[in-house]
């Protein structure tokens, strides 16, 4: 199982449940979900995400810390131990590169459970 946890900003999986900072925002949803692997042709986000959940407006996913917009300081936010600083995103989880590379290669398979 992969543990989002928002209130904490903090994504946790693997055999030992290790815990790692996100980046989120207001709209990313919240409940268990199913996680699959989209490729994607756009800038910034490394040819791929993990798609968890989609609505008519919007695909929410987990993906490589995007950092096309450098005045938004994505790399600093994530490595702070402000929380409130890390509620930035449009809904999607961001992550640090080896991190979802970790979560690719682990758990895409298994059930994302995402708490408030």
């Amino acid at each position: 199982m992969v543990l989002i946890n928002l209130t904490l900003a903090v994504i946790c999986f693997g055999s030992n449940m290790e815990c790692h900072p996100i980046l989120y925002g207001d709209k990313t949803p919240k409940g268990e979900f199913t996680m699959v692997v989209r490729v994607t042709p756009q800038v910034g986000y490394g040819g791929d995400v993990i798609q968890f959940h989609a609505d008519d407006k919007q695909i929410y996913a987990i993906h490589r810390l995007w950092t096309r917009s450098p005045q938004q300081k994505r790399e600093e936010r994530i490595s702070s131990p402000d929380i409130s600083r890390r509620k930035i995103s449009a809904g999607c989880i961001n992550v640090m590169p080896e991190v979802y590379e970790q979560l690719k290669a682990c758990c895409v398979n298994e059930p994302l459970k995402v708490i408030p």
